[in-house]
């Protein structure tokens, strides 16, 4: 194959990894219609807190998407974890429409749990097709389309917007979640591949394409913070729907210009320059804000806030930018030969979370949006430095094992964090299961605040510990 014809594939792959990213963020989606879940099924506050423990302990199992990697084509991977989403996601939407029988609590944990698992299989090939296909720029790559990612809530909470009424949250979100997964891997997996002849292909075309992407993906971030804001003239759902589809579409047009080149009607089309290689790979969320945006649902219901998916899709379009600012910091950087410390990011990030939290005890509602928005982007950013940093410690090597061992710590985490907060939550109510006022999670902000605040410490320590590793890369 030319190597003409490799570099249009290449970045057709990438734009294939940028549409998988922007659906698979499905259990980022569930505070927006899990008021509607809870009673639906007529759940405590605790039994919903384990709901949202089951879709992150679908992680513990994710090492197997791990080593399907390295024996399955990535193609069925990519099928087998989006089939793996349609049933348990797919069997709810069946049960809430009465279609089939009621599921029982524990039928909807494990069926939670398998859908959790799903993204685990979607965000690994993800992960290996932009690390292998662009071993010289993975940082961009990687930084660049996980952070569509956290796009991913606001997409499903505009489609569902769209298409379903407001007493039907609910199930919109378990149709969507089931169905379009497995649509766009259908879509994507013929060109969502390694390329064979990747390393004869010459770089110098490379940093274009990419200063071209992040163009796009900031444009695209920008849209959609101001459509959640609801500052555009015509900012209904359909017409942000239609508006992110077409900047879905626009990274299009870099393969496409890769193939004007190959046919030879572009001759100028250059840009060179010296790029060091960095390393690069991706979390799932910090664990605090985590926690945080699980029960954020729960957090608006009892402030009498009625806007639980305009704080959704706020909290995704921030988490959108964190998750890119650190590839956009690094290759800033590089370019000028300074290497950032991803551990001194880490506590510079955590800081504001803490405050974030504190801020939280004021019951204004520009308290709660400011607060999440700062959350959102900082356990975005912490997304993406974290297994950045494992990976620079630990290397290449078993990367998909390695990554799916390490999130691990976010079911821990989820578990945790969440069950005080439901706890509290239950305490703090009326006897009905359900909470109203700022004391209902009180005590939980100040508890994460303290966590968060610890976090900064430990931060800092690693920060120390690393910096000679870090002066001699």
């Amino acid at each position: 194959m030319p190597a003409s014809s490799s570099r249009v594939l290449q970045w057709l792959s990438l734009v294939g990894v940028i549409w998988l990213q922007s659906i698979n963020g499905t259990n980022t989606n569930f505070p927006a219609y899990s008021s509607q879940l809870k009673h639906a099924l007529s759940m405590s506050q605790l039994q919903l807190n384990n709901l949202a423990f089951a879709s992150d302990a679908g992680k513990l199992f994710g090492w197997f998407s791990g080593l399907a990697v390295a024996y399955l084509p990535l193609w069925l991977v990519l099928i087998i974890g989006s089939t793996i989403g349609l049933v348990g996601y797919g069997f709810q939407y069946l049960s809430i429409t009465n279609h089939i029988p009621t599921l029982s609590y524990w039928q909807v944990f494990c069926l939670t749990v398998l859908a959790g698992n799903s993204i685990c299989w979607i965000n690994t090939v993800s992960y290996v097709v932009s690390i292998r296909n662009f071993p010289q720029n993975r940082q961009a790559a990687v930084g660049v389309t996980s952070s569509y990612q956290g796009l991913s809530a606001k997409i499903y909470t505009d489609v569902v917007g769209a298409l379903f009424s407001s007493t039907k949250t609910a199930k919109g979100y378990l149709l969507l979640n089931s169905v379009l997964p497995l649509a766009v891997c259908v879509i994507t997996s013929p060109f969502v591949r390694d390329i064979d002849d990747i390393q004869r292909l010459k770089n110098n075309h490379m940093d274009a394409g990419f200063v071209v992407l992040f163009v796009i993906t900031i444009v695209t971030g920008v849209y959609s913070v101001i459509s959640s804001l609801g500052l555009l003239v015509s900012s209904s759902a359909l017409n942000n729907v239609i508006g992110t589809g077409v900047l879905l579409l626009v990274p299009l047009a870099i393969p496409v210009m890769a193939k004007i080149r190959e046919l030879g009607l572009l001759e100028k089309w250059n840009l060179n320059r010296e790029r060091r290689v960095c390393d690069f790979t991706i979390d799932e969320e910090s664990n605090v804000g985590l926690v945080f945006l699980n029960n954020l649902g729960q957090i608006a219901e009892s402030r009498g806030s009625s806007r639980t998916s305009s704080l959704v899709s706020l909290s995704s379009s921030f988490g959108f930018f964190g998750r890119l600012m650190p590839s956009l910091l690094d290759y800033h950087f590089s370019r000028r030969k300074y290497v950032v410390s991803r551990p001194a990011l880490i506590a510079v990030l955590v800081a504001p979370m803490a405050g974030s939290f504190l801020l939280l005890l004021n019951s204004t509602n520009l308290s709660l949006y400011i607060s999440t928005a700062i959350i959102g982007v900082c356990t975005g950013a912490i997304t993406s430095i974290s297994v950045s940093t494992t990976q620079e410690l630990f290397g290449d090597k078993n990367f998909s094992v390695n990554h799916n061992v390490l999130v691990v710590n976010i079911p821990i985490g989820s578990f945790v964090f969440g069950y005080f907060a439901a706890l509290v939550y239950r305490r703090e109510g009326n006897g009905d299961g359900k909470c109203m006022g700022t004391e209902c999670y009180e005590k939980t902000f100040l508890l994460w605040g303290f966590i968060c605040s610890l976090g900064t410490v430990l931060a800092i320590v690693l920060y120390v510990r690393t910096r000679k590793f870090s002066s001699s890369r």
